[in-house]
């Protein structure tokens, strides 16, 4: 997703709009640019590619120092990367910088063309502002309220209007926006690390809500022009939280703050070794009366759902289906209000995912929130939340995010098994101690780091592989796949080991790459069976197995043991050397590990 970073203070807005947004990068995109106030006038600078495109031209450009000016970098959605699509956008009385999709841009376009307005880009965003300037009369929030009004869509918007030259305003709908608090200075940005530098206090912009920001004061509107209070929040993360600390990528050391981000995650909810969801509205009562449960999320998240669909089948002995957030919402699910829905999302931003949660609660379902964004829409809006501890996760392939997904929700499974008599207080003790171990088991993994890059110095030449596995082992393919290939660019497949029979064996030729994963003891023979078959074929194979496992000769050519652990809970070890094997794949082949190519970090429109 595009980032937005606005300012209006006594420092050098080019400056703080760099910093701020050098801080979102991460999010994706393929131009950025810049509108500055200077002398009562608007002078806009856009590159495109990198953001030090945009800083040597402001270098060469020279402007004098201003107080005002806002910022983006963007993610192309309506046409194609280029200095003319760049934000900011401007028309003669207005200059914007907008995420999101304005659905109904075709239309408005044609409107304002009749009305005399021209067009040099093949954006929404241009139709967007030169919407402003046709009602703009004098009065902005007017302008604002008047044009919004006409719009179908989603946005964040930091807007410069040429007749307020000490005046930032913003507004969103769908799009996250946040507002920051300084001394006689306050910022506008998509999110909390571009403020990081100069602020921790912030507000959340709701659905609808316009900030006007001047130097000293911050007031906010509604939608119909209604003055509202907003709540001051404080992050809880600092820079050297949203820093690399050393390591080379933010993904490496995401990967190796998993221990940490489980005990933040987990030892909260423990109480007298009991799980505690920490949901008083969500006793055990509510929980006795859930009749079946519908995970839904996006990528890595519905992956996490998939573990967790698992864990409270086996635990709780509970139906429980995964859904694709953006299948959800177009199949008229069928709901209960017994169901009760559970949305994760690591941003909270999500679009498909929060459009998920509003279409249960319009069947009369409850909604649990999983999400690591405190004050995010979806937490905003579900009717229970777990936050998952994570911390920030700045590289766009999700990790440790990931992880404490899961952890909650084997938080989750066990506390439903429990109110639902399914197991008894000794069981549920067992296996919150075992997973409170999780992370303590990963460190001898994350030790195994040589190991695993000699693997991929072994198979990074490979345009095709393979993941294979049962039941647990299965959830974990498609999330190892997922890492692999939407950061190193090589084609992967994961497949339910059983259905080789069905179609895929005749893809496996001599060489092709399979990685098998056989964990979990009860399948474990018929897995080993399964990459028989592979390696009969000419596959070479790598197989992750547990410590004590007993693997045939000639099934694998490289093998890589776990720790003993309890099989329900082997996801949270498994994960680690599948994210080291990606991420090394993709240092080896030279691609950019934490903004891999077309990829956003929060997929905030569909």
């Amino acid at each position: 997703m595009c980032g937005i970073v606005g300012y209006v203070g006594r420092r050098n807005a080019a400056q703080v709009l760099i910093d701020g947004l050098s801080k979102l990068e991460y999010r994706g995109y393929d131009s950025a640019g810049v509108a500055l106030m200077i002398n009562g006038s608007i002078e806009v600078c856009k590159a495109k590619g990198r953001l030090v495109n945009l800083a040597q031209k402001l270098k060469e450009a020279d402007y004098p120092e201003t107080g005002l000016g806002i910022g983006h970098t963007r993610w192309a959605t309506h046409g194609a990367p280029s200095d003319v699509n760049s934000h900011p956008q401007g028309a003669p009385n207005v200059t914007i910088v907008h995420n999101g999709i304005i659905e109904n841009y075709g239309s408005l376009k044609e409107q304002l063309m009749s009305r005399g307005y021209s067009f040099e880009s093949e954006t929404d965003t241009e139709v967007l502002v030169k919407l402003l300037d046709y009602y703009y009369a004098g009065d902005p929030l007017a302008a604002i309220q008047q044009a919004l009004a006409q719009v179908r869509g989603s946005y964040a918007l930091g807007i410069l209007f040429n007749d307020f030259p000490h005046t930032l305003y913003a507004v969103r709908k769908e799009s996250p926006l946040i507002v920051g608090y300084g001394e006689g200075e306050n910022f506008i940005a998509s999110d909390i690390p571009a403020l990081l530098k100069y602020t921790r206090e912030y507000s959340v912009l709701d659905e609808g809500d316009i900030a006007v920001l001047e130097e000293g004061e911050a007031v906010f509107y509604n939608s119909f022009l209604q003055p509202i209070k907003k709540e001051t929040l404080t992050a809880d993360w600092d820079m050297e939280a949203a820093e690399k600390g050393g390591y080379p990528h933010f993904m490496l050391k995401e990967i190796h703050e998993q221990p940490r981000a489980i005990a933040a995650t987990v030892n909260p909810r423990v109480e007298d070794g009991m799980p505690q969801l920490g949901i008083p509205e969500l006793d055990d009562a509510a929980l006795a009366a859930v009749r079946s449960i519908r995970l839904v999320g996006c990528g890595t998240a519905m992956h996490a759902g998939m573990v967790g669909k698992a864990a409270i089948e086996k635990i709780a002995r509970v139906p429980a289906l995964v859904d694709i957030a953006s299948e959800f919402r177009y199949n008229d699910p069928i709901l209960d209000p017994q169901d009760l829905v559970v949305v994760v999302s690591q941003s909270g931003e999500t679009s498909d995912t929060l459009a998920a949660l509003r279409l249960a609660q319009e069947k009369g379902c409850k909604v649990l929130a999983i999400v690591n964004v405190v004050g995010s829409s979806i937490a905003r809006n579900a009717d229970y939340v777990m936050y998952t501890y994570a911390g920030p996760e700045i590289a766009v392939a999700s990790t440790k995010a990931y992880t404490v997904q899961m952890c909650c929700l084997y938080l989750f499974a066990i506390r439903l098994a429990y109110a639902k008599g399914a197991i008894d207080e000794q069981e549920a003790r067992r296996l919150v101690a075992q997973l409170q171990k999780s992370g303590q088991l990963q460190e001898p993994l994350l030790e195994k780091c040589e190991e695993i890059q000699y693997l991929a110095s072994q198979f990074m030449n490979a345009e095709d592989l393979f993941f294979i596995g049962r039941g647990f082992d299965y959830s974990l393919s498609l999330e190892g796949s997922l890492k692999l290939k939407e950061i190193s660019y090589i084609h992967s497949e994961a497949y339910a080991a059983g259905e080789l029979k069905h179609g895929t064996i005749s893809l496996i030729e001599d060489g092709t790459p399979v990685i098998g994963l056989a964990t979990q003891k009860n399948v474990y023979e018929k897995t080993i069976s399964n990459v028989k078959e592979t390696r009969s074929r000419g596959a070479r194979v790598i197989l992750f197995v547990n410590q004590e496992a007993q693997v045939p000769e000639d099934v694998a050519d490289f093998v890589i043991r776990l720790p003993e652990y309890e099989d329900i809970l082997m996801p949270l070890l498994l994960i680690v050397p599948l994210q080291l094997f990606a991420y090394y794949m993709s240092v080896l082949r030279g691609c950019d590990v934490d903004k891999p190519r077309n990829l956003a970090k929060s997929v905030t429109v569909e």
